[in-house]
Formats: C-alpha cells, sequence, structure tokens
C-alpha cells in the first residue's frame, strides 16, 4: 500500500498536475489518442488515498482537480467549436468526405434543434466523440447558445465521474495501480455505453392513424 501510494505520488506530486491535467483534457478534443482520463482518475486516486492517510500533503486535492477538469474540458470544445466555425469551405469539404463526421453533423444539428443536447453529453464520453460533435457543431455553424450550455453540462459530468472514479478506487481498493487501472477500465465501459446509444438508431415515428 505504501509502495503503491508512493509511486502514484511520485506520478501527481506537485502543482505542475493541474496544468499537465488542464493541456491534456485542452488537446485531447484534437488529439483523441491523449490519455488525459486516465491522468484525471490516476491523480483522484492517489488525492483519495492520501487524504485518508494524512501521508502526502503534495498531491492534488480533489475539488481543484475536479474544477480544472471540468473548466479545461468546456474551453477545448469551445476552441474546436471557433475553429471549425471560422475554416470555411476547406473544413467543409474535409467533412463532406467523412462519412463520420458528416453523419455526426447532420445528426448533432437535428437533436439540437430538438432541444436533444444530450447528445453532447453522451459524446463526450463516447470515444472520439467529443471532438467530431464539437467540430461538427462548429462546421454546422450552430449557434453558441445551442451548443456551449451542453457542452458545460458534458464537462462537467465527465469530470465529476472521472474524479468519482478515482475517489471509488482510492477508497475501495487503496492508491494502487490496479485501482487506477480498475477506475480507467469503468471510464471505458461507460465510453462504450455512450457510443452504443448515440450509434443506435431512432425510433421511427409511428404512423398517424
Amino acid at each position: 500500500m505504501l509502495d503503491s501510494l508512493g509511486s502514484l505520488r511520485s506520478l501527481t506530486a506537485g502543482p505542475w498536475i493541474y496544468p499537465v491535467v488542464a493541456t491534456s483534457i485542452l488537446l485531447d478534443v484534437f488529439l483523441p489518442v491523449l490519455p488525459s482520463g486516465f491522468l484525471v482518475i490516476t491523480a483522484a486516486t492517489a488525492a483519495t488515498a492520501a487524504t485518508a492517510t494524512a501521508a502526502s500533503p503534495d498531491v492534488p486535492s480533489l475539488i481543484p482537480l475536479l474544477l480544472c477538469a471540468a473548466t479545461a474540458s468546456v474551453l477545448g470544445d469551445f476552441l474546436a467549436y471557433r475553429l471549425a466555425r471560422r475554416g470555411g469551405a476547406r473544413l467543409d469539404r474535409a467533412i463532406a468526405r467523412s462519412r463520420r463526421l458528416s453523419l455526426a453533423q447532420e445528426r448533432l444539428g437535428t437533436a439540437l434543434a430538438r432541444g436533444g443536447g444530450l447528445l453532447v453529453v453522451l459524446a463526450r464520453f463516447a470515444p472520439a466523440g467529443r471532438s467530431v460533435v464539437s467540430l461538427g457543431a462548429g462546421a454546422a455553424k450552430r449557434r453558441s447558445k445551442e451548443f456551449l450550455p451542453w457542452s458545460a453540462l458534458a464537462g462537467v459530468v465527465w469530470a465529476s465521474y472521472s474524479v468519482g472514479l478515482g475517489w471509488l478506487g482510492g477508497q475501495w481498493l487503496g492508491a494502487t495501480w490496479f485501482s487506477a487501472g480498475v477506475s480507467t477500465l469503468a471510464l471505458f465501459l461507460a465510453g462504450g455505453l455512450a457510443a452504443y446509444l448515440i450509434r443506435r438508431p431512432a425510433e421511427a415515428p409511428a404512423p398517424a392513424s
């Protein structure tokens, strides 16, 4: 336990962990392969166990970590949205060549127009879903008031879930790499469920009687 705590602490100790987490989350809207979720979970796991044992005052605190992750998520979405909105014809052609982006753009526009912005929240968990939705909203010239409130909600939900997984793992399994791995697996499972819900065909409307 103490060896594991020391190992996690060496990775997450010091105030630098906040800018590292924030930068990773900001950039993974453009590079979805970045391990931002794993970083958040690992930092939260170390913080939880260290708090419980009073063994390490230099690990990150849970509330600042949550605020950092949520803020970086919303800012990253906004940057991608604004860049795509100003992308012009070149970006439109790139999206048109991608069946995945074109379909996502069409579904997103329909969902937002009908007040179904929960799609934005689900996409925050799905693999590359955040990128597709943020870029799609900008390229489709969706109004910011249609997209950004849902993006903010998605960022808060995702950050709360990720930090919460780290907290639970630290409470139940201690500050171990196994604990961080189990919590990360739970995040991936949530992403798989979100991807399934997004891709599930919408129910056909009932015929008029």
